[in-house]
C-alpha cells in the first residue's frame, strides 16, 4: 500500500526523493511495503555495492538485511524527519508513518537511525 498522493521527484541535493501532492495528517500510515530478506553473508556482498545505501539491517539481532520494495528505498534521511519507519519481522514489511502534519508539496523524510528524531550521525555523516 502506497498513499496515492505520494510521488517521486528530483531534489536539489539528494538525487530523487518522495513527496506528497496533498496534506498528510500526523499519524497517517503512508506506505506499507514488503521486503526481500537476505542473509548476513549476502549483506557482506551487498555492502560492497551501491545497494549498501538502500538496505536495512533486519531481525531482532540484526543478523540479516532486507531490501524494501515500493518507494521506501527513495525516502531521504533527515535528523528531524517528518515520518518514521517500523519493521515487522514476522510479516516481512516496513511501514512508514507521519510523525507530524506534512504540507502538500513537502518532501517525505525518514531518519535512517530508526527513531524519527535520533541525532546520532549516520554512516555518510561520520
Amino acid at each position: 500500500m502506497i498513499l496515492p498522493t505520494l510521488f517521486i521527484a528530483p531534489t536539489e541535493d539528494m538525487g530523487r526523493g518522495v513527496f506528497t501532492s496533498e496534506d498528510i495528517p500526523k499519524g497517517t500510515v503512508i506506505e506499507v511495503s514488503p521486503v526481500i530478506v537476505m542473509s548476513g553473508e549476502d549483506r557482506k556482498l551487498l555492502d560492497q555495492t551501491l545497494l549498501h545505501d538502500y538496505i536495512f539491517e533486519w531481525g531482532h539481532r540484526r543478523e540479516s538485511c532486507a531490501m524494501a520494495l515500493g518507494y521506501i528505498p527513495l525516502y531521504n534521511h533527515s535528523y528531524k524527519s517528518n515520518c518514521e519507519y517500523e519493521m515487522d519481522f514476522t510479516d516481512r514489511v516496513i511501514s512508514i508513518k507521519s510523525v507530524r502534519f506534512i504540507k502538500a508539496g513537502e518532501e517525505i523524510f525518514i531518519n535512517y537511525n530508526g527513531d524519527w528524531n535520533n541525532a546520532t550521525p549516520v554512516w555518510f555523516d561520520k
